[in-house]
């Protein structure tokens, strides 16, 4: 039988127990639909995880007895950091859930020139915490015993200048492939746009940042799709599909 993992933000020590919140308590009662007794995989992010067994499964508690550590790594060698262009609705949350599953370490939504979606202030936390909770969910679901690291919702030109090792950001028009480069300290920065890619004045920026411009084959594609195939990519390149 298949047990189901949860992340939780707290600490966890082999031989203790925990009580779950509300939203973590709800989620194992109507949507696992766990039992008391039933076993459970806990982690909380920072590394490895805890096989665990529910000790308490009522409308009004969910409790917790941790059994002992498990020490598993799945992070790829490559770190790979993610500035994606805000696309709407599905596409967005696709494209998050899948760079999850892919191994991305960290990833920044981007507010570009082109993007459709207009967030005010009210709006930007709301969107924020739901991107939150799929990389959360994806990282469960995947196995990860790291949660990649979300960004605030950042304008392009302020984000720009902060990534660090290979930069690369995706152009349908440019001339090289990533088969062309090679991360010098296993860490590479992918910059992919929205449904209407970069404005000139951005791939102006990128390029001025040390962003190199490469294709994903001959096709244009759907921003989803283009983020797909490079974390892909890269992965078999350099990281853990080789």
């Amino acid at each position: 039988m298949r047990v189901s993992r949860l992340y939780v933000e707290a600490p966890l020590n082999a031989g203790g127990r925990i009580e779950l919140d509300e939203e973590a308590g709800h989620y194992v009662r109507t949507v696992l639909r766990l039992k008391t007794g039933d076993p459970i995989v806990l982690f909380n992010g920072v590394g490895g995880e805890y096989a665990c067994r529910f000790s308490e499964v009522s409308r009004k508690n969910v409790r917790v007895e941790i059994a002992r550590f498990v020490d598993r790594d799945v992070e790829s060698p490559l770190t790979v950091s993610l500035g994606l262009g805000i696309s709407r609705g599905d596409r967005m949350d696709w494209a998050v859930q899948k760079a999850v599953e892919l191994g991305v370490a960290e990833l920044t939504p981007l507010m570009t020139e082109r993007c459709v979606t207009k967030l005010n202030d009210a709006k930007r936390l709301q969107r924020w915490q739901h991107w939150q909770h799929i990389v959360q969910h994806a990282a469960e679901q995947t196995g990860r015993t790291r949660v990649p690291a979300l960004g605030d919702i950042t304008e392009f030109a302020v984000w720009i200048d902060r990534p660090q090792g290979l930069r690369v950001f995706l152009d349908p028009y440019a001339e090289l492939s990533l088969a062309d480069l090679q991360p010098a300290d296993n860490r590479i920065t992918l910059l992919s746009g929205p449904e209407g890619g970069f404005s000139d004045v951005e791939r102006q920026l990128a390029k001025a940042a040390g962003f190199v411009p490469v294709r994903m084959g001959p096709r244009i594609l759907r921003t989803e799709t283009a983020v797909l195939s490079a974390l892909t990519a890269v992965q078999s390149l350099w990281g853990d599909f080789r």
